[in-house]
């Protein structure tokens, strides 16, 4: 059967009251054929995501109606492996202090994610000038100095992109720390190797998994991709949601205006992650 995330808005709700409405959901689950795997709640937007195996959109409607009458805003199909890339899993994590008395899961993981996208400058242009061996000894070099930041920074990378990376951080302060890592170790390389320098663009953006679209985190995923391709090389950039949800030092950031993203109907704010020099 085909797998659905759909997206509840639900104001006022707790972690408590969505983990009931889970076991109503369960209990009643099976009278129309369709299967509740887990859910994520984000208890300060007031946003619930369920992710259902169900046969139709209309039957988890209908279940959901049943059961306690919070009837989803929006429904998308979507890849079990590209919900459990993005979001870490495709099914309620095992019992552990946080359930509820019956043991179900009490979620405390909200389903906003940060989107972050690397790009190599001039990666075509390297196989050229230093030939091929050389370029992908090269390239093999920024995945590994991705690779290990995003293990150090509880990143989960999506796609390899071949001059690049797409990963996901359920925290904003985790994304931030591992774009500045990145960089500040590729500039330790060039350092050292001054004739074969890299230099990386970097784009994060933050947002939900079902938008107003038809596609897991995608209006999300774009502007993470055109705000890597906006970038300069050496450059991270980031959307005012990352700014928004960040919570630190907003020294750290500066504001670099307006940029109208191909493919968006409007401008957005831009802001530049100062990475020379932070801690």
């Amino acid at each position: 059967m085909p797998i659905y995330m759909d997206r509840h808005y639900i104001e006022g709700a707790t972690r408590h009251t969505i983990a009931n409405a889970h076991e109503k959901d369960l209990a009643i689950q099976s009278k129309y054929g369709v299967n509740f795997l887990t859910y994520w709640f984000d208890e300060t937007r007031c946003t619930a995501f369920c992710l259902v195996e169900a046969p139709t959109k209309e039957a988890i409607q209908k279940a959901h109606d049943e059961a306690h009458g919070a009837v989803p805003n929006e429904i998308i199909q979507v890849d079990p492996t590209v919900v459990e890339a993005f979001l870490g899993r495709v099914k309620d994590p095992p019992p552990t202090d946080n359930t509820t008395p019956t043991g179900n899961y009490v979620p405390r993981d909200a389903a906003l994610r940060v989107i972050m996208f690397t790009d190599l400058k001039d990666s075509t242009a390297m196989t050229t000038r230093l030939g091929e061996a050389k370029a992908l000894h090269l390239l093999h070099i920024h995945n590994a100095f991705t690779r290990n930041a995003l293990r150090e920074h509880s990143g989960r990378e999506v796609k390899h992109l071949g001059d690049g990376i797409m990963a996901s951080f359920a925290s904003i302060v985790q994304a931030l720390d591992c774009a500045i890592s990145i960089q500040k170790t590729l500039a330790s390389f060039n350092c050292e190797n001054a004739e074969t320098p890299l230099h990386l663009r970097i784009g994060l953006s933050a947002g939900e998994p079902v938008e107003d679209d038809n596609d897991l985190f995608g209006a999300t995923v774009q502007l993470a991709a055109r705000l890597c391709s906006h970038a300069k090389p050496d450059q991270i950039l980031a959307t005012k949601d990352v700014i928004e949800h960040f919570g630190g030092e907003i020294s750290l950031f500066s504001h670099l205006g307006l940029v109208m993203p191909k493919g968006f109907d409007q401008a957005i704010p831009v802001y530049e992650v100062h990475w020379r020099g932070s801690n």
